[in-house]
This record gives C-alpha cells, sequence and structure tokens, in this order.
C-alpha cells in the first residue's frame, strides 16, 4: 500500500492515520520494556474477534483503566475493578478478557520473579534476537509458528490466558520478535 508520502506499506495498513503511525512507528519494532511487553500481550488478547484499529483507538483507554499497565497494580485488582471495567465503555466489557489480564498481570510477576525479567523470558522464544522473514505476498504471512505455539503452551502453564498460538504470533510481530514486514514495505529493511 502507498499513502500520500509514497512509501510503500504493508497491505495491511489502512488510510486511517493512527494505524499508519502503529505500522510506521512501532509494529515490528524490537520491544525490550516489561511493561510496554505486557501491554501489548493484553491488547493483543483482547483483538481477538475485533479488528487492531478497534483496539488501537481504545488503547489510551485502555492505559488508563488498567493503571498504565503496570503488573504490579493490575496484580492487586479485585471485585471492586473488575464490576469498574465491565460498566466501561472505553475497553472490551468482556467478562473472560478483563479476568485475563488481571490473572496475566499475576503471571507476568510470577515470571519475573523467576526470570529476572518479562522480557528475558519472552525474547527466549527466538534465542533473545528477531526472526527475519521475507514475505513477499500478504498471503504467504502465517497466522502462526513453532515458536509461537510453543510460547502459547509456555504461558498457558503458567496460568496465562488468552494467548493461543495465532494471538502468541501477532504478539510476537508486533513486539518485533519476528520481521513479518513484506521486503516491499519501507520499514523490513530499516529493522534489518
Amino acid at each position: 500500500m502507498t499513502l500520500d508520502d509514497q512509501r510503500a506499506r504493508c497491505a495491511w495498513v489502512t488510510d486511517d492515520p493512527l494505524y499508519i503511525r502503529y505500522h510506521d512507528e512501532e509494529w515490528g519494532l524490537p520491544l525490550h520494556d516489561d511493561r510496554r511487553l505486557f501491554e501489548l500481550l493484553i491488547l493483543e488478547g483482547a483483538q481477538a474477534g475485533l479488528s487492531w484499529l478497534t483496539i488501537l483507538k481504545k488503547r489510551e483507554h485502555y492505559r488508563r483503566a488498567f493503571s498504565g499497565f503496570d503488573p504490579q497494580q493490575v496484580a492487586r485488582f479485585g471485585q471492586r475493578q473488575l464490576r469498574r471495567l465491565l460498566a466501561d465503555p472505553g475497553v472490551v466489557r468482556n467478562r473472560l478478557k478483563l479476568e485475563a489480564t488481571i490473572a496475566n498481570a499475576r503471571a507476568v510477576l510470577a515470571v519475573q520473579q523467576e526470570a529476572g525479567s518479562f522480557d528475558a523470558f519472552i525474547w527466549s522464544f527466538t534465542g533473545g534476537r528477531p526472526i527475519r522473514n521475507r514475505w513477499k505476498n500478504p498471503r504467504d504471512v502465517p497466522t502462526r509458528s513453532a515458536a509461537a505455539e510453543a510460547m502459547s503452551r509456555t504461558l498457558t502453564e503458567r496460568g496465562f490466558r488468552f494467548v493461543g498460538p495465532t494471538i502468541c504470533y501477532a504478539f510476537m510481530q508486533a513486539v518485533g520478535m519476528v520481521n513479518d514486514h513484506l521486503v516491499s514495505c519501507f520499514r523490513h529493511d530499516a529493522l534489518g
């Protein structure tokens, strides 16, 4: 897709400025911040069954509703906070997804205790380095991989929820664990 600035982008990018900014500045950029990794894992799970643009439009509200995605604070959420979230139109009001966010915060804290950081743990599924793919056609880009399946299995064993292989692969793409920008996209080579 080519927009006003004439740069070639991945085919999934729409003309929405929020989507363009997400693609150009964030998607696929290697991320190593525990809080932001937690945020994107939660948002990928919230997206299940919805469009990513819907979630992007709600992201700032999610940040406020979930204490800036501080896992220590979210892990302490109880029934009162859950009721508040279920009444909040700024988030996806799905009880299972909201309960999963709280459970996932607790699981992140456990991983941090064991591995030192969520970053070190999560990046171990790609050997600590991004996997650089060279897709030419959008239909060649997979929706899951062996690494995503292993991540899903391990996260589930550790009490994480809404972390199926497809969600894990989308998360890996978002945080730069895999570079799935098409080779024709201006971001592909920029990300190495």
